[in-house]
């Protein structure tokens, strides 16, 4: 597996092409702004675009999606029927998929948004903005921060230390470093954010 990353300097979001070199298929992962230069890589490279990865809903991870499906035509998944309506396939919950000659694992972590999934090729996670090197994606309320939490709690700090981590924004990191150092989820910050939370109505995810 070989991974290519660009810099949508629009939203300083982080795309990836990601690349089987044994059959010469490819998956892109979050398009916030398709450029010459990874149309080049692919055509150059003679890749097949299979499929197209989104974490979620927000522009400046999805703005490229329209033109990849003017040139391409690969498989779409995503968890909000908007990024693309009726070409989008829809994936709910945690499951597998094949793709690109890969089995990629898909994670639903709501929190930052509604739709939020993190996708697991290999040994690395591609998390979109519900984890970045550091500290958790943004939320907008307690609640939301608290169902992140307890979601990167079960299903990415279960991964092994040396799993790598692509965040949607900024550089990569891996989960033995982010059990040490993320600072929003330090042991008192945690619980102390849990015994603050008491949820009286249901979450309010934010989906722009």
């Amino acid at each position: 597996m070989k991974i290519y990353f660009h810099l949508n300097l629009g939203g300083f979001s982080n795309c990836y092409l990601v690349v089987n070199e044994r059959n010469r298929e490819a998956i892109i992962i979050d398009p916030g702004r398709i450029t010459e230069k990874i149309i080049n890589r692919i055509e150059e490279n003679e890749y097949k675009l299979a499929g197209i990865l989104i974490t979620h809903n927000h522009g400046s991870h999805v703005h490229g999606l329209k033109t990849l499906m003017k040139i391409y035509s690969p498989k779409i998944y995503g968890a909000d029927w908007e990024i693309a309506e009726q070409s989008i396939s829809l994936i709910t919950g945690d499951g597998k998929i094949r793709l690109a000659g890969f089995t990629v694992h898909y994670m639903h972590l709501p929190g930052h948004t509604f739709d939020s999934m993190v996708y697991k090729i290999g040994n690395v996670l591609f998390t979109g903005d519900s984890l970045t090197a550091g500290r958790n994606g943004s939320t907008n309320s307690s609640y939301s921060d608290h169902i992140l939490r307890m979601n990167i709690e079960e299903k990415i700090f279960s991964q092994q230390d040396s799993t790598v981590i692509m965040p949607g924004h900024g550089p990569p990191t891996c989960i033995g470093a982010e059990r040490q150092f993320n600072i929003n989820m330090q042991k008192e910050n945690y619980r102390l954010s849990t015994s603050e939370t008491r949820p009286q109505a249901s979450p309010q995810l934010s989906k722009a």
